[in-house]
């Protein structure tokens, strides 16, 4: 199994970043496949793997995820080739079409329609990268602007039809779109044991698209612990998760307590958003259930990790996100190498 990890966050502000480019470049020596650098209102997803691209040598470099409505399709398509330029072919582009809270309240952006918007995003981003010129009728973007004095335009760097695009998605619908027009699957709220939540969607993606599982990469994970401490690496990820349950999204959208309530957690989903939604935190934590914790991640014992490695993998994981924690540099690069010997024994 392939493995990959993540940098910054949703509020990353690049504090300790001389550590993250340290953590990155170990990463690379041991034979990490990917690192994803996340996107919301902290760092941006592609000035920091710009930045790596010239201190790394193998792995690759995406964004995980590039949010649509933060840059045009065009303007995605030309950085993509840029990255492609400056990573010696090692760039790799993540997109997600995030939720209203970002879109609209930082980017200023209608959330409306956001699955034809991610649709024609992609349409226009593979002219570009395609080499082709930029002609397109949308309901979302349209080139040229109509009743203006533009003209289809060439991008005029070299094409690079092949570039892997892989999508942050979670909804039946774009799940679907993932199997059709993508390379890769940066999943999340993933529990092996309900993965045709997210496959059957997919699957049905792939064939309308022609194409079979093995064409499609499909990366997912969660927090990477060894100890026998199991009931304190539950309780520390339980504020996490009642997080992504509560407010990784609206009150009425949230993509990710979807997804859980689509595997059989409706109750616990449900009454950890209103307590999360009406501010009582702690209640939130606590309401999540154990399960659910071990079931989207790798702690325990290693024979317990290696349990749930098996059962990732039997499900059709093919790549793996490693989250090793750690309480400095030093502990965090030891965890990652402990993660390592553990995935590849």
């Amino acid at each position: 199994m392939k493995t990959s990890i993540g940098i910054g966050s949703a509020y990353y502000n690049g504090g300790d970043w001389d550590e993250v480019v340290d953590f990155t470049l170990q990463a690379d020596k041991l034979g990490v496949d990917h690192v994803w650098s996340a996107e919301a209102w902290g760092m941006d997803a592609i000035v920091p793997l710009a930045y790596l691209a010239a201190k790394t040598e193998n792995i690759k470099l995406g964004t995980g995820i590039m949010q649509i409505t933060s840059r045009v399709p065009s303007m995605i398509a030309m950085t993509c080739q840029s990255m492609r330029t400056v990573s010696n072919n090692r760039f790799v582009l993540g997109l997600g079409v995030s939720g209203p809270q970002v879109v609209e309240g930082l980017h200023g952006a209608a959330f409306s329609h956001p699955l034809a918007r991610l649709r024609e995003c992609l349409d226009v981003i593979k002219l570009g990268l395609k080499g082709e010129r930029l002609e397109y009728q949308g309901k979302h973007y349209t080139l040229p602007r109509q009743g203006g004095e533009g003209k289809p335009i060439r991008l005029s760097q070299p094409p690079c039809p092949d570039l892997p695009i892989y999508l942050a998605t979670l909804g039946p619908k774009s799940l679907e779109l993932t199997g059709e027009m993508a390379d890769g699957w940066l999943g999340a709220s993933f529990i092996p044991e309900h993965a045709d939540v997210f496959f059957e969607h997919i699957k049905k993606g792939l064939k309308k698209s022609g194409r079979n599982w093995s064409d499609i990469d499909i990366q997912v994970g969660g927090s990477f612990e060894v100890g026998d401490d199991v009931e304190r690496m539950i309780e520390e990820r339980k504020p996490g998760m009642a997080f992504q349950l509560g407010g990784m999204g609206s009150a009425k959208t949230n993509f990710y307590n979807d997804a859980f309530q689509r595997a059989g957690f409706v109750d616990a989903a449900t009454e950890v958003q209103k307590l999360w939604v009406d501010r009582k935190r702690e209640e939130a934590a606590k309401r999540v259930p154990d399960e659910m914790i071990l079931k989207t991640n790798l702690i325990g014992t290693p024979d317990m990790i290696r349990e749930r490695l098996a059962a990732f993998e039997n499900a059709g994981v093919t790549t793996l996100r490693l989250g090793t924690g750690g309480t400095d540099h030093t502990s965090r690069l030891d965890k990652l190498a402990e993660a390592l010997d553990i995935v590849n024994g």
